[in-house]
């Protein structure tokens, strides 16, 4: 029997995601939740951008939402700019008997020792009472962060270092939220968004930084974080608008945790919106961009990972490789011991349900 699902927020990961949820046979589309009054009443095909009518409306209305009994909700609505909102949504889907996986809020991931031990417990004592479980993931933190290095780790006899990178030409990213208001594209140098707020990278990646130390057995003493913006040399045009010269243009951040004073556990991300920027900052494996993980040890080892599709370019591909991390889990976390699930506690996922015929 499909289990059956809803689909929560439509922006560039939840669109894809809910693709998928409407072509595989494995999933029963029950509702669809968008922000935008402009996409109300459209059908989810058509907010999939298929070509197929569902008889599925978008509707505004969480509550229609709940009332119609998903096993399990996607939500992949914006956590980034209304954390607290975010988590009161998980909050009453779990106490209403409907597991969640998704990409946000992105604290959820792995919590402990990320956010205080109260939000936490509120966050388990609904999924007790709903007897539900919870699954956020994404690319990073997600999958680069977690599933791939440990794997790695499995085969080494020593490991002293971790480190995890995301190295991005961001110009043909349209999320403006994201662009402007978290990473501060077009902002003055020195002209700090949220993000780059004092500890604010060091929680937003210490879920995986913190669950890559729980995969490893050792404790972090300290998470650190460290940032660096570059100039735009001239106006240019990306997908969002216009990058005045002089305003951000590149950026690079550095999130360590350590271990006994060491940096044990490293996730840096370097994103440009020119490839000509900042030739000496790492430079990525395929034109436009990809995610690297490197292993220092017995063995070593450096892995790149290239998401392509025949759909988009780097971008969207990696987007598309989060819904899909999303998607995929969905059968594993309506499965799983009620709580907060992270990759550490769901079975190793093989790709089961998604073959097709060439």
């Amino acid at each position: 029997m499909a289990i059956r699902v809803a689909l929560i927020g439509t922006g560039n990961c939840g669109s894809l995601a809910l693709r998928q949820l409407i072509e595989d046979p494995r999933f029963a589309l029950t509702g669809v939740w968008v922000s935008s009054q402009e996409k109300v009443g459209r059908d989810a095909g058509e907010l999939a951008r298929l070509d197929v009518t569902t008889g599925v409306a978008a509707v505004d209305d969480m509550a229609a939402i709940i009332d119609a009994k998903p096993d399990c909700a996607v939500y992949c609505a914006m956590g980034d700019v209304r954390p607290k909102e975010a988590l009161a949504d998980v909050r009453g889907l779990l106490e209403a008997g409907i597991n969640v996986v998704g990409s946000s809020p992105g604290f959820l991931a792995y919590p402990w020792g990320v956010i205080p031990d109260r939000a936490i417990e509120r966050v388990e004592s609904a999924a007790r009472q709903g007897n539900t479980s919870l699954f956020i993931t994404g690319v990073d933190p997600g999958f680069v962060t977690d599933l791939l290095p440990l794997a790695l780790a499995s085969t080494c006899q020593s490991v002293s270092q971790v480190r995890t990178m995301e190295i991005a030409d961001y110009a043909t990213y349209d999320g403006a939220t994201v662009m402007f208001d978290v990473m501060g594209f077009g902002n003055e140098i020195g002209d700090l968004p949220f993000l780059y707020q004092p500890g604010m990278l060091s929680a937003a990646w210490g879920v995986g930084v913190r669950q890559l130390a729980a995969g490893l057995g050792v404790e972090v003493d300290e998470i650190r974080d460290s940032v660096e913006q570059e100039p735009a040399p001239e106006d240019f045009d990306v997908a969002v608008g216009t990058i005045k010269k002089g305003t951000v243009a590149a950026v690079r951040f550095l999130i360590e945790g350590l271990v006994d004073g060491a940096p044990a556990i490293v996730v840096e991300h370097i994103t440009r919106l020119r490839g000509d920027l900042r030739p000496d900052w790492a430079q990525p494996a395929q034109e436009g961009g990809s995610y690297r993980v490197e292993i220092t040890g017995e063995p070593s080892y450096v892995m790149d990972i290239c998401p392509t599709s025949n759909n988009g370019d780097h971008n969207y591909a990696a987007i598309l490789a989060a819904a899909g991390r999303i998607v995929n889990a969905i059968p594993d976390v309506v499965a799983a011991e009620p709580g907060i699930r992270s990759t550490l506690d769901l079975p190793f996922g093989t790709g089961r349900g998604t073959y097709r015929a060439p």
